[in-house]
């Protein structure tokens, strides 16, 4: 219930963070936002768009005292990296790897130890009913590199995990502990998840005269109510915000209600969001696929459900929302672009995942029927790279997501917002990157 907006890595290298007027900037918000919220994603991309006038500008808002609350990839971004032009070099910390590359595809809940003497930790009113854990969301996350604690502060790290982890496809609570025991004596494969345990989930520091907050844990997942009672806090604690609610709503992607005008304009854009569910749907009908939350679908290991996720996701927002004469403009433009790629995008990715059923089914007896190069082929051209992106599918989203940008609403800032102002500092919302 906060107001905020999206901004872009160019936007912060001209300025928008610092109160300088920049290409969208909003009338009424002329000083520097109380809080910049980094979500998920790829880090080393998020850098790469940022720039290195982007990269200073962030560092040169905190050092004025503003504050930076990253997740998952946003809090990778924060780190320090040997490339500097990879991460803004706020934490001293750095990305850790993973003992196998297995134990990154890590998602679901977690129990979380929490260090509560501590002022940013979890409130008690949001601290599990059985003592100090938490359940807390993570989906497939990093791992802080913990070289040396000072100016560093553990505000949680995992304890074990909880009842809806998964290990790529796999349930591990479904899968008895002896048997956990038995594969890693078999073939060298530790799959229990105790790699995670002390481990630091989300930490704290300052920078200048403002402060960080980096979260392998998700605390915007929709109904997580540990996870969300705390990002309330933090949002209380961090830039002086009053949260309307404390639960973050679900989030309903079966059914999202167009607001574009009711002509044939938008109609390549309908019919881009009724093929993705429609490839979602195939998918989970042929057992690649399958659905873990109304926002969310599982997907065997190899296939590229994130990719799919991010379309639909992206899809049931734009459709969502009502276009701006900017985005209206926009979409004129790119239209049959677009519906052309949309087509291409939904042909391809159908036989795509056909062929990649089709092979596993043959591969006890035709295990060479479906050339493996020329899947990876496929795929590349459709998906791209699995954590570098690329493909037809990253072109539909740079405009699907290009829409959201233009059509997101301006936020109103004042006293209905019920900012907290005694930090000595205009705070006007919040801002996502």
């Amino acid at each position: 219930g906060l107001p905020c907006r999206l901004v872009k890595g160019q936007e912060i290298a001209e300025g928008a963070l610092l109160g300088k007027p920049g290409s969208r900037q909003q009338a009424g918000c002329a000083a520097p936002p109380a809080l910049l919220v980094a979500p998920g994603g790829n880090a080393r991309l998020k850098a790469l768009a940022l720039g290195e006038a982007g990269r200073a500008a962030v560092r040169a808002y905190l050092e004025q005292g503003g504050a930076y609350l990253g997740f998952c990839g946003g809090a990778g971004l924060a780190l320090s990296h040997r490339n500097p032009r990879e991460g803004l070099q706020l934490c001293p910390w750095s990305r850790a790897a993973y003992p196998q590359r297995l134990h990154h595809l890590i998602s679901g809940h977690v129990r979380v130890l929490a260090r509560c003497h501590e002022e940013l930790a979890p409130p008690a009113k949001a601290r599990h009913k059985d003592g100090a854990l938490l359940s807390l969301p993570v989906w497939w996350p990093g791992r802080f590199a913990a070289e040396n604690t000072e100016g560093v502060r553990v505000l949680a790290a995992y304890a074990a995990p909880d009842a809806d982890f998964w290990l790529a496809d796999l349930p591990l609570r479904r899968i008895p502990e002896h048997v956990f025991e038995a594969w890693q004596a078999l073939y060298g494969v530790n799959l229990s998840a105790d790699f995670l345990t002390g481990q630091p989930l989300v930490v704290s520091g300052a920078y200048g005269r403002g402060r960080y907050v980096l979260s392998y844990s998700h605390l915007e997942t929709p109904q997580s109510p540990d996870a969300n009672a705390w990002l309330a806090h933090l949002l209380r604690r961090l830039a002086g915000l009053e949260p309307r609610r404390e639960l973050t709503p679900g989030w309903q992607l079966d059914n999202p209600v167009p607001a574009w005008p009711d002509d044939a304009s938008a109609a390549p854009l309908l019919d881009a969001l009724r093929r993705t569910r429609a490839l979602l749907d195939l998918a989970v009908e042929h057992h690649l696929f399958f659905q873990r939350a109304p926002w969310l679908w599982g997907w065997r290991a190899g296939l590229p459900g994130a990719a799919c996720n991010n379309l639909h996701a992206a899809l049931c927002t734009a459709v969502s929302l009502t276009p701006s004469g900017q985005a209206l403009a926009y979409w004129r433009d790119i239209r049959s672009r677009f519906a052309e790629l949309a087509a291409l995008f939904a042909a391809g990715a159908e036989g795509y995942l056909l062929a990649r059923r089709l092979a596993e089914t043959l591969s006890p007896t035709l295990p060479d029927a479906v050339d493996k190069r020329g899947l990876d082929n496929q795929r590349e051209a459709l998906f791209g790279h699995p954590m570098h992106g690329g493909g037809l599918i990253e072109e539909l989203l740079t405009m699907t997501e290009e829409l959201i940008y233009l059509s997101q609403p301006a936020p109103v800032y004042g006293q209905e917002t019920s900012v907290n102002n005694t930090k000595g500092k205009a705070a006007c919302g919040l801002a996502a990157v």
